[in-house]
């Protein structure tokens, strides 16, 4: 009886040794693993990169409806308007010299956004038309009668300057003097757009 007692006693005292060998075993590991989960902690760094290339076209859109009016060509001319009044004894007859510049351009305020267009590593700019800038462009402060006999009302004036207004718009706003102002308008969007949308490649039309 006592052998076998003993041979219990020994029994569990192995089972014992085994059981702390496994729970050993296991602390170490988890132990383990817990430093290796801290050390790649340690040496992760969190960074954060700010992508510095901004597509262009949103902004040359605003920086370019912020301009306005932009003027490509100024033309100067000077109108002289006659009218006669016939009369019974005499003729009554008004002769005015009208003085102006006629500024030609593009109005950039209007446009919408579609008028500049990316693809891939172009950017299409599409201008619009030319155009006069300025309605009132003649001198009134310059205008001054050439000659002048009887009496004229202020209507009578006023139709002598609507005529020399047409005539300047119909002399200045020739096909040529359009076609040197688009000239113009083009080589100057041209080079105000290249620097900002580089490397990418501004084709104006």
């Amino acid at each position: 009886m006592k052998r076998i007692i003993r041979f219990l006693g020994g029994l569990n005292s192995g089972l014992t040794r085994v059981y702390l060998l496994l729970f050993t075993l296991v602390l170490a590991v988890v132990v383990g693993l817990v430093v290796w989960t801290c050390q790649g902690v340690k040496n992760t760094s969190l960074s954060i990169v700010t992508n510095e290339k901004i597509d262009c076209t949103p902004n040359i859109v605003d920086r370019m409806k912020a301009i306005g009016q932009w003027e490509f060509l100024v033309v100067s001319d000077e109108e002289l308007i006659d009218t006669v009044r016939k009369g019974f004894f005499s003729d009554d007859e008004l002769v005015r010299i009208y003085y102006g510049k006629l500024r030609l351009g593009i109005d950039l305020s209007t446009c919408s956004e579609d008028w500049i267009s990316q693809k891939d590593d172009t950017v299409f700019v599409t201008i619009p038309e030319i155009r006069l800038l300025d309605h009132n462009f003649i001198d009134e402060a310059r205008t001054k009668s050439f000659f002048e006999s009887g009496k004229w009302s202020n209507a009578d004036r006023q139709a002598m300057y609507d005529r020399a207004r047409d005539r300047m718009i119909k002399r200045c706003m020739s096909p040529e003097n359009k076609k040197v102002a688009r000239d113009n308008a083009c080589e100057q969007v041209q080079k105000m757009l290249a620097p900002i949308a580089k490397p990418k490649v501004v084709k104006v039309k």
